[in-house]
């Protein structure tokens, strides 16, 4: 396998992490990115990191496995990690590789592993395709497929089940999450600033603590992504 897969390992429990962390140091082609004592810890770094798989601990306080694995990034593998049988069901739900009960052995451990490394060479690949290949993508918008250049967004706000796209001449509707949109677009040109907002790097006319403004447009930054956006501009 030409390239590691970047794992995060998200779990509570310190002793937890360290067995887990472990089985990755003596897994050829597993890398440790980051281990994480909380899911809003993972939800700040998976913000500017490429992670391709995600040790999750389900039962955690404040925000659980189950609500942080609905909002990763679908083309990351998810294996969770859990002292609970009861939680299987509604792990498999969400397509996860695999379900990991503890104390968890490392053969048990590798078993899941294999199955990532199975399907890692074919994404990484997809993936290297679409970045070195596509300066735009097509939505679904009026019972058509609409074509929309990436260097033609202004910014992109999602209205529930919708996403609305705002670019130099019009706007386009198109039923589709604001985190599936997220995932077309490349990073080094958009920007995440709010669960409701995505904004053009290059559209950006002033930013405050609180607020972008594109155009005449002030468009929020909510808390939770406030530390990582204001991160980013400092370096643009």
């Amino acid at each position: 396998m030409s390239k590691k897969v970047r794992c995060v390992i998200v779990d509570d429990e310190p002793m937890a992490r360290e067995i887990i962390t472990s089985y990755i140091e003596k897994t050829p082609n597993l890398e440790l990115i980051k281990s994480c004592k909380n899911a809003s810890e993972a939800m700040i770094f998976m913000q500017n990191q490429e992670v391709d798989l995600f040790f999750l601990d389900i039962n955690m306080p404040e925000i659980t496995g189950l609500s942080l694995a609905k909002i990763i990034n679908k083309k990351a593998k998810i294996i969770f990690t859990t002292a609970y049988r009861d939680y299987a069901v509604d792990g498999f739900n969400l397509n996860v590789v695999d379900y990991l009960l503890k104390p968890i052995a490392f053969d048990r451990f590798l078993e899941a592993v294999q199955k990532v490394f199975d399907t890692h060479q074919i994404v990484k690949v997809e993936k290297n395709e679409q970045e070195t290949s596509s300066d735009f993508m097509f939505v679904r918008s009026e019972r058509k497929m609409v074509k929309i250049n990436f260097n033609q967004i202004k910014y992109i706000e999602s209205l529930g089940d919708y996403v609305k796209v705002i670019t130099n001449d019009t706007s386009i509707v198109t039923r589709e999450t604001i985190t599936n949109i997220d995932e077309k677009l490349p990073a080094k040109e958009f920007l995440r600033i709010h669960r409701s907002y995505i904004v053009s790097l290059q559209e950006i006319t002033s930013y405050t603590n609180e607020f972008i403004e594109v155009g005449k447009k002030a468009i929020p930054i909510s808390r939770s992504y406030k530390e990582t956006v204001l991160q980013k501009l400092a370096k643009v």
